[in-house]
Formats: C-alpha cells, structure tokens, sequence
C-alpha cells in the first residue's frame, strides 16, 4: 500500500490530561516495529473502563493518551517478522495478548499473558507509536481504538471472517466477551442453577446471555436503573430487582427470593459495595461469586467466615478467554446467531461525538454507543 513504511497522519480523540473532555486531534501513527500491525480501525465501542481511565482513576501517569479498546479494523501494514497478517485482514485489536509461549499462556488455568500491556507498565512511552503536537501519546492498553489508525502487537491481534460486520464485532474486543464468558467460563454457571447479575450495562447483559446459555433455571437481574428491567430480560433474565425499592440490603431480599442465597452471582457494576454484596447473595454452603467490574484504586472487603462456610469469590478479566484464538470463534458464534451482539448497540455515532457517548452511558441511556470512523 502507498502508506506502508510511512507516518500516517489521521484524527483520534486525545485525552491530555485526567477528568477533562476528549478533543478530536490530527496525530502522527508511526509505521510498525518488529512483530507489530498497523490497522485502520473502522469501528470502536465506547467501554465504561474508557470512562473509568479518564474520570474516575485518581492515578494521573497514563496521560496524554488516545484511549478506546473496542475495536475493529482492517490490516494497513505488517513490521518485520510478522506473518500471520497480511494487509488487508480484517482484524480485532486486544487488549488481552496471547502470545502462546509463556507459563501463563501454556497453562489451561489463566486466559493471563506476560506480554499484557498495562497500565502499569513502566515502559508506555516507548512502546508507543502515537505523537502530536510534539508529544508521544500514550496508547491505552496497547490498542488505542479512538483513532483512525492504531498499532499493535501482533500476539494481541485476532483475525476474523472477511464477511464479518466490523461494526458489530467490534464489540467482541471487550465487553460483549467479559460479561458472556465470566458467566460461562470463570464462574462455570451449571444448568438448572439460580444465578444474580449485578449491574446492567453491556457487560451484564452479556453476563445474563451468558447465565442463559449456561442453563440457569433462574437468572435475577438487579439494578438501580428501572428502565434496564425490560431489557435485562430480552437477554434472558427472569426476574428485574430494583435495590431502591427495598429498605433492607439486596443481598438479604436475594437471599429470602431464593430461600438461602444464589447459586452463582456476577457483579458487573465496578462498585466494591456491590461487589460483597454480591458475595453475600450467594448460598454459604456452595455459592461462587465473580468479580467482573474493573475497580483499579479502591480496597474490597469482607467477613472471613462468607468465605469460610464454603462460598468462593474470584474475579474475571476478559471472562476468561484465551483471547487470540477464541475471539474469531466467539465472531462465527455471532455470524451463526448464536449470541447477540446487535441487541446490545444503541447508538451509533461518528468519533467526533465520543464525549457525547460517555454523557449516554453514564446516565444509563445507552448500552453500548458504536464509533465510525
């Protein structure tokens, strides 16, 4: 292609600094390095973490940044050594790398990766491959979807079906995928079981798809947003419990609907009040708990004897999917209608309109909002 091996200049929406409004910039994306893809990003979810990042993380060492990390694209060039894409691949971006070779990835007990970027890593700036106006801007969680072109490694890439819609698999790259499998591969919902999901934004309402096709007999959807009843049971929820309409904790109004407590919960609200009281919704003797929403600064707690008496609380991340070889699967499972993805998409707007996107998601009026570029 023409731009192969040059700078390629497009539009992102750049976060210079915490708590302040994305704005929509030119910035230069540098070709890429070895066992790295440049890829022309086509769509991008807007992702509650996105948000978190921005507003509500105190650590401040990520900025400037582009973020975004929902995204789909095409192949524009390949570095040295690369040889499983080509250009022209249609391709999904990770934020969860699988390179195949280390402990973790060998093992069948993590869908974890050494080769994670985080933000945590210590190394962003070189790692990055994004300047403007003089400034290396960070790219979040190595994917940076929130702009026209973006490079990645390619151990967190995977590439799907030519005939697969960019603009709906996209949403694969995170939420769709976190909410489904923590229900499915990390808490193991058993059929016949009595599950809660906690929180119903996209991720759980992929929880609740997910409890669904698990075989859960009873799925109880809780949240403080009455107008997500309907919604919640589009997906496969038979019962909506709203905590306002309660004087007494939920954790005591689930146990009493379910004579004992849940067989298995998810918290999927990012809120580490929820996240025991979701815990203490689950049955003492046997009852698994999952921690599914992305707190990064806040402790969580509970009573040693809620966990002594049998209960067993874990946490999910990207449910739990070893990412590069089960995204395309999860893609041919939409392709062949049997999980939803298009039931999730509310909105559908132009990157310039991505603080827009975060106003509808914050205030519940949206499940996910769907970026074109």
């Amino acid at each position: 292609m023409a731009t192969t091996g040059k700078v390629i200049k497009c539009k992102a929406a750049v976060a210079w600094e915490p708590k302040k409004l994305l704005t929509i910039e030119e910035i230069e994306v540098a070709p890429p390095q070895a066992h790295e893809v440049r890829l022309k990003v086509v769509a991008t979810g807007v992702c509650h973490s996105d948000y978190y990042v921005l507003y509500e993380d105190i650590r401040d060492y990520a900025f400037p940044c582009v973020l975004g990390h929902e995204g789909a694209g095409i192949v524009e060039s390949v570095g040295p050594g690369v040889t499983r894409f080509k250009p022209g691949d249609k391709v999904i971006p990770l934020f969860a790398s699988q390179c195949g070779e280390c402990l973790l990835c060998l093992s069948d007990k993590t869908n974890q990766c050494v080769k994670n970027w985080t933000l945590a890593d210590k190394d962003m700036k070189s790692k990055s491959r994004f300047t403007c106006k003089g400034k290396v801007i960070i790219q979040f969680m190595g994917t940076s979807t929130f702009s026209e072109y973006t490079v990645v490694s390619e151990v967190a890439l995977a590439k799907i079906p030519d005939s697969a819609p960019l603009e709906k698999v996209c949403l694969l790259g995170c939420g769709i995928s976190t909410g489904y499998g923590a229900a499915i591969n990390s808490a193991k919902v058993q059929p016949g079981s009595t599950c809660a999901v906690f929180g119903l934004g996209a991720v759980g309402l992929a929880a609740v798809m997910g409890c669904q096709a698990a075989g859960a007999s009873r799925i109880i959807a809780v949240d403080i947003n009455k107008d997500k009843s309907s919604k919640a049971k589009e997906f496969g929820a038979t019962d909506f419990v709203n905590p306002k309409d309660y004087k007494k904790p939920i954790q005591e109004v689930l146990m009493e609907m379910t004579d004992g407590g849940v067989d298995f919960s998810l918290e999927c609200a990012g809120n580490v009040d929820v996240m025991r009281s979701a815990l203490e919704s689950t049955r003492r003797a046997w009852g698994v708990s999952v921690i599914v929403g992305w707190v990064a600064v806040k402790d969580v707690s509970t009573k040693p004897v809620d966990l002594i008496c049998g209960r067993t609380w874990k946490g999910s991340s990207f449910g739990g999917w070893k990412s590069v070889q089960s995204v395309p699967k999860l893609v041919s499972d939409y392709m062949e209608k049997k999980i939803k993805l298009d039931e999730f998409i509310t909105h559908t707007m132009p990157l310039e309109k991505v603080n827009e996107a975060f106003d509808l998601m914050v205030t519940g009026k949206s499940i996910r909002t769907v970026l074109k570029m």
